[in-house]
């Protein structure tokens, strides 16, 4: 039993508490998620989910509470820290407050395979030490970009300039690089500040853009930009309770197994997610190979730039020499 959980479920209200083990042998963590079961872009958790729960049957299981609806997305990370849950599957840049370095992997431009076997994944969980939290690994999503979608067309990434673009801390260095300006608002404003011209467009992910955004967005901007891909972190002192081998065995098949299956997955995802935004009318900026080398760079030395004075120069120098191609 961990008792560190047993006072835990006061705070999420109303979680029926579980037992915390099926046999004298099998551990059981209580996880959420930043999205809902339901949502598209659970899809990486539920794969996570559902093949460790059967690769480590009698040993080791997660019982996945849910999404937001249980705890803020916001505050899932913090939430496993002090003990509330025991997994937080969520953005890497919402707990970049207790590790700056972790969202360092949005701004790469290579494969995970060539990430893992660069020892950045080694170093992050390194760079995670003394936060309160374990990282177990990625739930990666490579394919998955962000794009910027505008409320009227564009004819080149010069256009950009002057925009007002709503954004969130992740992508704000990449709208700046652009010359545009920066708008913080809650995602469930978007569609309204759209519609009614308050924001020029917005920076969001490929994923459920189409029907939620349709009759405000004319425009995407492609290719897209930085990687997708989320972190499973579990509180440190539930971690340490589960026997050395256990956790080594955990490490590995997430990390060299089951992650690089999750990452080439998302095909299908994307492609309905392109087709809804065709039906949903959306017209396609798709710009030329030489302006998107220029636009990419950009973006790329900005995100870079954005950590700058937030961690060691010599770490920052490092992690980018592992997630570069």
């Amino acid at each position: 039993m961990m008792k560190h959980l047993l006072s835990s479920f006061a705070v999420v209200g109303a979680m029926t508490m579980a037992p915390l083990a099926a046999s004298a042998e099998e551990i059981t963590m209580n996880a959420v998620s930043m999205t809902p079961k339901t949502h598209a872009l659970s899809h990486g958790f539920k794969m996570f989910i559902d093949e460790i729960n059967e690769e480590f049957e009698g040993e080791f299981q997660i019982n996945w509470r849910g999404g937001p609806e249980v705890i803020q997305m916001f505050g899932q990370a913090e939430a496993a820290r002090n003990g509330a849950i025991d997994i937080a599957f969520t953005d890497p840049s919402f707990y970049a407050g207790l590790v700056p370095e972790a969202k360092t992997r949005y701004f790469t431009n290579s494969t995970y395979d060539a990430v893992n076997a660069s020892g950045f994944i080694d170093k992050i969980q390194e760079l995670h030490d003394g936060s309160g939290l374990f990282y177990i690994g990625t739930i990666p999503a490579s394919d998955v970009k962000f794009h910027f979608y505008l409320r009227e067309p564009i004819e080149s990434i010069d256009d950009l300039k002057g925009l007002r673009i709503r954004a969130f801390p992740t992508v704000q260095p990449a709208v700046e690089a652009m010359g545009a300006s920066p708008l913080v608002l809650p995602m469930g404003e978007i569609y309204t500040a759209m519609e009614r011209g308050a924001i020029d467009g917005f920076v969001f992910g490929t994923i459920g853009a189409g029907e939620q955004f349709k009759g405000v967005v004319q425009q995407v901007v492609t290719p897209g930009f930085f990687q997708g891909g989320f972190n499973a972190v579990v509180n440190q002192d539930a971690w340490n309770e589960i026997p050395e081998d256990l956790q080594n065995r955990i490490v590995t098949f997430v990390r060299d197994d089951l992650a690089p299956r999750i990452d080439a997955s998302w095909d299908e995802t994307i492609s309905g997610a392109f087709q809804e935004m065709e039906s949903a009318g959306y017209q396609f900026y798709d710009m030329p190979e030489a302006e998107q080398a220029k636009y990419l760079e950009l973006i790329s030395d900005a995100g870079w730039q954005s950590v700058g004075d937030k961690i060691d120069p010599a770490v920052s120098a490092e992690l980018r020499k592992m997630l570069t191609e």
